[in-house]
């Protein structure tokens, strides 16, 4: 494959018509009756809780292949963001979501306000220690063991996670994620890509909040007067490589708009398909 395909080309046709995609983010958008925190409650993320989650959901479809009947992993879940709008596309017999996250307090609020209302959506806490989040946490990123069976979901969500993870702890969940997917799953993954147009901030566009500089000789970037995992950017190459180590194919590339060029997303995609049947 190309690079020029590997960037823009999607991972699979999408499994509904753009249409219908249209209209289910559109109906997301303007659902008054879904189910949200109040903004004193939403403890990760920016911009809008309702249009962010409108977004990915039409992410997910088109660029990840989503559909109504997977079984869907989504690694951070925080206080419903993807969840939510999710609610409004997987078949409620057929397909199932799984969220998972270090702070109780987001698993709490899904727990009272979506499982009661959508039953195939459930959510738990993971003591996964983090010096941001989770600082007390019990389990260590480096010895993560995700608490389900092998093979168990056909689509798996880290938006936002990889971006707040130290690089021994990327390959870390990269293998649980491989390890959990069917053969032929997904893992739709969203990343600060610190590739040459981004490390010179060639257009002078560049998110300002991103003046990434490298932490030394290895492949990470951090925010000088931030907390070092407040955002993460890795050099371009470590996360395909670290995707490759797990045992899963890179399908889709897309860079984002933060790096100051013209993109239908903020944050790099990454999407990644597990071929083999086991390790």
């Amino acid at each position: 494959m190309s690079e020029a395909a590997l960037l823009h080309a999607p991972a699979t046709a999408p499994p509904v018509p753009e249409d219908r995609v249209q209209w289910l983010t559109d109906a997301v958008l303007h659902n008054r009756f879904l189910p949200q925190p109040g903004s004193e409650s939403i403890f990760v993320g920016d911009g809008d809780f309702r249009a962010v989650g409108a977004e990915f959901l039409g992410h997910f479809i088109r660029m990840g292949g989503l559909r109504a009947d997977n079984r869907v992993l989504d690694i951070g879940c925080g206080i419903g963001r993807m969840a939510v709008p999710l609610t409004q596309y997987l078949d409620p017999e057929k397909g199932r979501y799984n969220g998972i996250d270090p702070v109780e307090g987001g698993i709490h609020w899904c727990r009272r306000f979506i499982t009661p209302i959508y039953p195939n959506f459930t959510f738990q806490r993971l003591d996964i220690a983090h010096e941001l989040y989770n600082p007390r946490g019990k389990i260590s990123g480096k010895a993560l063991k995700l608490p389900f069976a092998d093979r168990q979901f056909d689509f798996v969500i880290m938006t936002s996670i990889v971006t707040h993870l130290p690089p021994d702890e990327v390959l870390v969940y990269l293998r649980e994620v491989e390890r959990i997917l069917t053969q032929g799953g997904c893992l739709f993954m969203t990343a600060f890509v610190v590739d040459r147009a981004a490390a010179a901030n060639e257009t002078g566009r560049r998110d300002p909040r991103l003046a990434f500089r490298r932490d030394g000789e290895g492949p990470c970037w951090f925010v000088p007067d931030l907390p070092a995992l407040a955002a993460l950017g890795f050099d371009d190459g470590f996360l395909d490589s670290a995707l490759e180590r797990a045992g899963l194919a890179v399908v889709l590339k897309s860079l984002g708009h933060w790096r100051g060029k013209d993109a239908g997303h903020y944050q790099d995609v990454i999407v990644a398909e597990c071929r083999g049947a086991g390790r």
